[in-house]
């Protein structure tokens, strides 16, 4: 790096702080160009980007997000906005869009909220108008509810969903493909032999859980096989809902030999349950879940599960509120895939 030019040599004052006028001006283009670039806006020629961060860097130009609000009529905020009763995925979410807006001047703030309730769209409109936003994430299931993305369209706040199928304009959607992710786990289970298999399902109000039990079933019935009626019960993507299903399932005349838990904390429920019921994991049930967050590589058998990138959707998410460019990133980086570790097996020989 060169050193810092001096005011006779056409520099700026050391003595204060450069701003966005003098990048301009020692950078010879306009003041929006800068800003554009800032902004980290794909609409700058990349020898222009080039020019301009250089004389940044030189500078050691840190913006000023109060300033930039200001000048936007829109605070510097990116807002996440949830209703899942994971709190893994939330976690997850955060840190994904906590590594696009590290350096951007961008802040996240949260909103947990309750589509269930009567002022829903209320509480939601007070959020984005008080904090000024920049834009919203909206994650499932708020992301899958239309008043949601249309309260958007009507304060004019920008807006990425991400859901498990498409449901909105390209720029406006992170899909997540969840259906694949159940075929994944069913050609698993299948191709190791079971033929009994259940299926434990999120909340209906989610729409992955439809998603994750379709693809389950396609990828069942390409194979011969089928979901009994008995075998599909229905949990809340909780714990404590897979313990209980789990002790259902497990307590059957004729249980199955194998269970797909529709996310990791359900399936981590089901080997407590096999272990009160005093069945082996895998040797007597195979258990299969669905995310791969922390707990699947730290519970006892370790979890087969299908993987969801979502730090890799959150960063996505934030970028693209933000204007940059990923056409040119590799989709298949953000859709399920299977991880087999040691709760899957063979079935039983009779």
């Amino acid at each position: 790096m060169s050193k810092p030019r001096t005011p006779e040599e056409g520099g700026v004052e050391t003595r204060r702080r450069a701003t966005i006028n003098d990048i301009a001006r020692l950078a010879g283009v306009s003041k929006k160009t800068v800003s554009r670039v800032i902004n980290a806006s794909p609409f700058v020629r990349a020898d222009t980007r080039e020019k301009i961060e250089a004389v940044i860097a030189e500078l050691g130009y840190v913006p000023d997000p109060q300033a930039r609000g200001l000048a936007y009529g829109r605070a510097f905020l990116i807002g996440l906005v949830y209703d899942n009763p994971n709190p893994q995925y939330v976690v997850n979410m955060q840190l994904g869009l906590l590594d696009a807006m590290k350096g951007s001047g961008f802040e996240l703030v949260v909103h947990p909220c309750d589509r269930a309730s009567p002022t829903f769209l209320d509480d939601l409109r007070g959020f984005v108008e008080r904090q000024r936003l920049f834009g919203v994430v909206l994650t499932p299931s708020v992301s899958e509810d239309e008043r949601a993305a249309a309260l958007m369209n009507e304060i004019g706040c920008a807006y990425v969903r991400v859901a498990s199928v498409s449901l909105d304009k390209a720029e406006h959607m992170i899909e997540t493909r969840d259906r694949l992710g159940g075929r994944e786990a069913a050609a698993h289970l299948a191709d190791l032999g079971h033929t009994r298999i259940a299926f434990v399902s999120g909340p209906p109000t989610f729409r992955s859980s439809h998603e994750r039990r379709s693809g389950f079933e396609e990828a069942l019935e390409e194979r011969g096989l089928h979901l009994a009626k008995a075998y599909a019960v229905e949990g809340a993507y909780t714990y404590e809902s897979g313990i209980e299903r789990g002790r259902e399932l497990l307590s059957m005349a004729q249980p199955p030999t194998a269970i797909f838990a529709g996310n990791d904390e359900m399936a981590a429920g089901v080997l407590q349950a096999a272990r009160q019921l005093g069945r082996r994991v895998p040797e007597d049930v195979s258990v299969v879940g669905f995310d791969d967050f922390q707990i699947a590589s730290r519970l006892w058998p370790t979890l087969t599960t299908v993987r969801t990138p979502t730090r890799e959707i959150g960063r996505l998410a934030a970028e693209r509120l933000m204007g940059r460019d990923d056409t040119g990133r590799d989709p298949k980086s953000r859709l399920p895939s299977l991880v087999v570790r040691e709760s899957t097996a063979a079935p039983p020989k009779a």
